[in-house]
């Protein structure tokens, strides 16, 4: 699992590549932490357009970004999921929570 992290006018993109299962949640989660901590962004963007598959450590993934950026009074936008993953976030309601484009 790798993470791509660019900000600008306190705007937050992180881009998602790999397998976001058990063991590449568990580092992905540590950087999205360690940036939205340095960038304090009021709008995060998640892309997972290369993201390989995705199980439930993906939801809990998503879910402790909201909690963040709740605590920032920010938003959080979820953009370009694959098929796959969308099933998983589809299935879990995840679309009631945080926008998915």
């Amino acid at each position: 699992m790798e993470m791509q992290a660019t900000s600008a006018d306190r705007n937050l993109l992180l881009e998602f590549r790999g397998e976001l299962d058990h063991h590449g949640a568990r580092n992905a989660l540590r950087e999205l932490e360690m940036a939205v901590d340095a960038a304090l962004p009021k709008v995060l963007v998640l892309d997972m357009s290369g993201i390989t598959f995705m199980d439930s450590s993906g939801i809990a993934l998503i879910l402790r970004a909201q909690q963040r950026m709740q605590l920032l009074d920010g938003s959080i936008l979820v953009c370009n999921v694959p098929s796959q993953a969308r099933r998983v976030l589809d299935a879990a309601g995840i679309g009631r929570l945080v926008t998915i484009k």
